[in-house]
């Protein structure tokens, strides 16, 4: 398995506290992706960004695009699934450049998980997309919470929104933390 030094991370320009990375190896000279992402040293928004870092072109790309299945039940618009799918193909070498470009587009007026794929089929960084399921998640749970309030105090209906966005964005973050934990322990990223 890779080891990384605290040199190698902090050559990435993090942009979170230096001391957090730091943090992280301690005593250690190296520490490894597993370590990374089990480290309590590292909130999970950092977590995941140093994986997206060690990540290949490929490894972006699926990680992106299971970020964006993870919200995609939240429309009703088919070419969102179909653009992920494309997406996927794309990885894998099955799907042209031309293929991917038309399903991007037929899905761009879509929610944050077409958002979210579009992101990882313009960009090499997968934090951006999975960023973009947390907070499609976020919203979809403040958007019930403020529905359901509707009658209620406008004050507490507020608060009950946010504390419901706050909760879906950090399960959500959670969520693709662990899942990237997952294949950095089966040797899938390094």
């Amino acid at each position: 398995m890779r080891r990384y030094t605290v040199d190698d991370v902090m050559k990435w320009k993090p942009c979170c506290r230096g001391a957090n990375i730091k943090g992280l190896f301690d005593r250690r000279r190296s520490v490894t992706l597993v370590d990374m992402l089990s480290s309590a040293k590292l909130d999970d928004s950092e977590a995941i960004w140093c994986a997206c870092r060690a990540m290949d072109d490929r490894q972006h790309r699926l990680f992106a695009c299971d970020s964006a299945e993870s919200v995609v039940h939240l429309t009703t618009d088919l070419g969102v699934a179909a653009c992920i799918a494309v997406s996927r193909r794309y990885a894998d070498g099955l799907a042209t450049d031309k293929e991917l470009c038309r399903a991007s587009s037929a899905a761009s007026a879509a929610c944050a998980a077409a958002a979210s794929a579009d992101s990882a089929a313009a960009s090499d960084d997968a934090t951006y997309a999975s960023a973009d399921a947390a907070y499609a998640s976020a919203d979809a749970a403040d958007a019930a919470a403020c529905s359901a309030a509707c009658s209620a105090d406008a004050d507490a209906a507020y608060a009950s929104a946010d504390a419901a966005y706050a909760a879906a964005y950090a399960a959500e973050r959670e969520t693709q933390r662990h899942a990237l934990l997952a294949l950095a322990l089966a040797g899938e990223i390094q």
